[in-house]
């Protein structure tokens, strides 16, 4: 019996998900994830054989989740969904540890076939082509450069979400004043003088996706008021 993981922050999506899948005889959803930090949290409980993260999720994106589920369940293969595709986000995804990378808009037979590629060992990215993943991608080199720190990198995430101090200390289960100080560190590390300047570097670097309108100016998908205290 196949278990699969399945996050995304999508009700429906993971509905149609998890009927697809379990149409399979052999495989089980063995869990469900609303955002990044919760599907770590389940693929450390349940050790899936394969875990589908949606590759925009709010508090930790699927590029920084699939990162941590690779060391906390290595055992995990792991299959980014993406409404988009570019180059440059299979290579992150790939360099993450993910063994596959699929578009939300390709047929469901796609995701099918992804899966029973990766319950072979096998990878499946554009064209079902092997690629070979690089020691760190682009937005953890930036991170790294930068001296960010892995709670660094998570502070960066939610408040490029609109995420409140207040609302990132109750999520992170720190103090506001850690939070705060967190802030500082980055906007100092990074060289930005505000919060605007915070979003545009996490958009530039796969930590939060920019909303699809034609018209967006690089504003991140937003869920939770403004940033600030």
């Amino acid at each position: 019996m196949l278990r699969i993981l399945i996050a995304d922050d999508h009700a429906l999506l993971r509905k149609g998900l998890v009927d697809l899948l379990e149409a399979h005889p052999d495989w089980r959803v063995c869990g469900e994830a609303v955002d990044g930090r919760q599907a770590v949290l389940e693929a450390q409980r349940l050790a899936p054989d394969v875990a589908i993260l949606d590759l925009s999720m709010p508090e930790l994106n699927g590029i920084e989740a699939t990162r941590r589920i690779r060391e906390v369940s290595p055992r995990a293969a792991v299959l980014v969904l993406t409404g988009s595709y570019s180059e440059r986000l299979e290579e992150e995804a790939s360099s993450a540890g993910a063994r596959g990378f699929v578009l939300k808009s390709s047929p469901e037979d796609c995701v099918v076939r992804a899966v029973e590629a990766l319950a072979r060992g096998e990878s499946w990215f554009r064209g079902g082509g092997e690629r070979r993943a690089r020691p760190g991608g682009h937005a953890q080199a930036q991170a790294q450069a930068a001296g960010l720190t892995s709670r660094e990198i998570e502070v960066t995430q939610l408040l490029a979400e609109g995420k409140t101090n207040w609302c990132i200390a109750t999520i992170l289960g720190i103090s506001v004043r850690t939070v705060e100080t967190h802030r500082a560190n980055v906007m100092r590390k990074l060289g930005l003088q505000s919060v605007v300047e915070l979003v545009h570097y996490a958009v530039r670097n796969l930590m939060v996706e920019p909303l699809p309108s034609p018209a967006s100016t690089g504003t991140p998908r937003v869920r939770n008021g403004g940033a600030g205290r």
